[in-house]
């Protein structure tokens, strides 16, 4: 035992004497210096808390000062704590808050909202399936009317793969950030809507905005971009991606398609056409922009639109090829993660492109009543004097923009004064980090609307419009 202990001390002190003479003395000196301080942290005296009380000067700035409100003083005569509960909806009629009214304000251009043969194919469609879907459509959330929507979505628009997804917003959100990442660049339009934004935040690409619908400024930055590209001594990686509105939900204008496609292919862009809007009510069979141009589906990467305008039910879709489409099943965020649309609204929506497609004369009349309403608005004394007049002459979205901003509150008042009288608009609105918030009014074209309910409608925005913005009314103010 004695021999044991004398060779385990002696292993000990070579280990010892290894560890000293081996490993550097700058490690060494650092835990000697360690060491002190922990020592005088621990033993250094603390210092005494000054317990005299404060000055008469401090005293008087305690007594004047008065804490600033967590939360700021609440208008109670904003509209949105005040705003309109609709409880029927029928055609072209709105009830809200028990008055019936001219519908101007909901985007159901072509009136399938309320279709009896739409509600009664829905009805069935809840007594098969039920009310949700309650699965994400990689989980169980497939239905077989989900496929069948995209087989007839893709055969309507003539293209090779349809994507859907369960809601209208999400569906250029996830699109975008789906293809454009982190070293690409996008460029897109100044006014381009709120989903598109949300977007191109979750891209993290490098944006560029242009001009609304202007082209000659779109070059001028897709010429800068080359130019820095051509420098590098390296080859940029970087791909560049074109995002556009068919009709703008800011202004209602349409954009140029055909002078896009041209700088498409000039400098090797990709093209994301969101024909939300346009898809329905566009062109001589509701194609959208695409047939209003006469341009080939290869001349546009991906089709974004919405079922929740022309169509009447909820969601979205993704139209292309099946290389490009295909990729948002894996990656498209709101197409992996949220519950897939309920198999009521895609019986909805399938029900009214059946009707879209076999009856495109409502579309031709759909737009008839577009232009008449842009007449009418533009025959308005009050109505030209005040607001700036946006949207194109097929557009169903009718921007009326306030000249003198400083009057933006009178919006409120006009919309409210329409409706005692009958007839429903609607005031737009932003979220603060909104890229472009004009204050105006949307007058929206249904095609139920008939030639005496536009001018009514037109009529009484007018003299609404004569009297909240009258001198008298301001100077009042």
């Amino acid at each position: 035992m004695d021999f044991e202990f004398q060779e385990r001390t002696r292993e000990n002190s070579y280990l010892y004497e290894t560890i000293f003479y081996y490993v550097p003395h700058l490690s060494i000196y650092f835990e000697l210096i360690l060491l002190v301080m922990v020592l005088w942290i621990m033993f250094k005296k603390s210092t005494p808390i000054d317990e005299s009380w404060p000055s008469k000067e401090e005293e008087e700035i305690i007594e004047k000062y008065t804490p600033r409100l967590l939360v700021e003083d609440i208008d109670t005569k904003h509209r949105l704590l005040n705003r309109p509960v609709l409880t029927l909806q029928e055609g072209k009629y709105i009830t809200i808050d028990n008055q019936i009214c001219l519908n101007m304000a909901t985007q159901n251009f072509l009136g399938f909202a309320k279709d009896k043969h739409i509600e009664k194919e829905t009805i069935q469609s809840i007594e098969k399936y039920g009310v949700g879907s309650c699965g994400p459509r990689g989980f169980y959330g497939t239905v077989d009317v989900h496929l069948e929507l995209e087989e007839k979505l893709a055969k309507f628009l003539d293209s090779e793969e349809v994507v859907v997804y369960s809601y209208g917003f999400s569906t250029i959100a996830s699109a975008i950030p789906a293809y454009s990442k982190k070293n690409d660049i996008i460029f897109v339009d100044e006014c381009a809507n709120y989903p598109i934004q949300k977007g191109l935040d979750a891209s993290r690409s490098t944006i560029h905005y242009f001009k609304h619908n202007d082209m000659e400024d779109l070059e001028r930055l897709l010429k800068q971009e080359e130019e820095k590209t051509q420098k590098k001594k390296k080859p940029s990686r970087a791909r560049k991606f074109l995002v556009v509105e068919g009709i703008y939900q800011k202004t209602g204008f349409m954009c140029p398609l055909d002078k896009l496609v041209e700088l498409r292919k000039k400098y090797k862009l990709r093209l994301f056409l969101d024909e939300s809007i346009s898809i329905g009510t566009i062109g001589s069979t509701g194609r959208g922009l695409r047939e209003h141009f006469g341009i080939k589906a290869s001349e546009i990467d991906l089709i974004i639109g919405s079922l929740e305008n022309s169509l009447g039910s909820v969601g979205g879709f993704c139209v292309g090829t099946s290389f490009i489409v295909e990729h948002q099943r894996l990656s498209g965020l709101g197409y992996c993660f949220s519950a897939s649309l309920p198999p009521l609204l895609t019986t909805a929506a399938i029900e009214a492109l059946q009707i879209l497609k076999e009856k495109p004369h409502l579309v031709t009349s759909l737009q008839e009543k577009c232009k008449l309403c842009n007449e009418l608005l533009h025959d308005c004394e009050n109505i030209k004097k005040h607001f700036k007049i946006n949207g194109s002459s097929l557009s169903p979205v009718k921007i009326l923009e306030l000249k003198d901003k400083k009057n933006k509150e009178k919006l409120d008042e006009i919309v409210q004064n329409c409706l005692t009288l009958g007839v429903a608009f609607a005031i737009p609105s932003y979220l603060p980090n909104d890229t472009y918030q004009p204050p105006a009014i949307k007058v929206v074209v249904n095609r139920l609307h008939t030639e005496a309910d536009l001018k009514a409608g037109i009529s009484t925005l007018d003299s609404s419009v004569r009297l909240m913005l009258s001198p008298d009314m301001l100077t009042a103010e």
